[in-house]
């Protein structure tokens, strides 16, 4: 069975990678070590293997960048926006990477759907889920991800009630800053709690029920 953690406070980036990377080798020997994780991170900018060479700050906005594995461009995480790390043995569940994208925003649509949020994807390379605004769709919800030993690794991260100041210093995943949001900022009304709940039930169905 897939066990669910949550990680209280405010995470450190750099911390949680040491950590995930040795969880890796380990869920690529024995897929009972599983883990999908839950938490929110200390503010931090994250350059992807995407972002482009000539990038080389090291700080933005007084707040630290650090270049990591993960696919995808640089994106920012900070204190309510939720994130979500699945350690997943993809290779022993005869899954491919878009299999598995697929499967981890279907969970993301129903379970806010299920609270009255409606979650949109859009046809382009770039996966995660976007919520319609008077001015257009809103991306709130996006995804990194790094293939390695059979694992993946990284995952997703939701915008709740964070601040979207230092977000918008960046144009993050390769959009606009004008097309992220949160669900605060729209004005949507959630209950945060509830939803991680759900979160976490659906995530560890869909995962148990994969290895039947």
């Amino acid at each position: 069975m897939v066990k669910i953690k949550q990680l209280k406070g405010y995470v450190n980036y750099s911390d949680t990678l040491i950590k995930m990377e040795e969880l890796v080798k380990k869920v690529s020997e024995d897929i009972n070590k599983e883990e999908i994780w839950f938490l929110e991170h200390n503010k931090v900018f994250t350059a992807g293997s995407s972002t482009p060479k000539e990038f080389n700050k090291n700080k933005i906005n007084n707040i630290e960048v650090l270049k990591v594995n993960r696919g995808g461009k640089i994106t920012y995480h900070g204190p309510g926006q939720m994130i979500i790390y699945p350690i997943i043995n993809i290779k022993f569940r005869k899954l491919n990477l878009i299999e598995y994208i697929n499967q981890i925003e279907e969970i993301c649509i129903d379970v806010f759907q299920d609270n009255q949020i409606k979650l949109f994807r859009k046809k382009e390379k770039n996966r995660g889920l976007w919520v319609k605004s008077k001015i257009g769709l809103k991306k709130i919800i996006f995804i990194g991800l790094r293939y390695s030993k059979g694992v993946i690794h990284h995952g997703l991260s939701i915008n709740f009630n964070n601040d979207l100041e230092d977000f918008r210093k960046i144009d993050p995943c390769g959009l606009h800053r004008r097309e992220i949001s949160s669900l605060k900022e729209l004005k949507v009304s959630y209950n945060k709690n509830k939803i991680t709940k759900e979160l976490k039930e659906s995530f560890t169905k869909k995962f148990d029920l994969n290895l039947i």
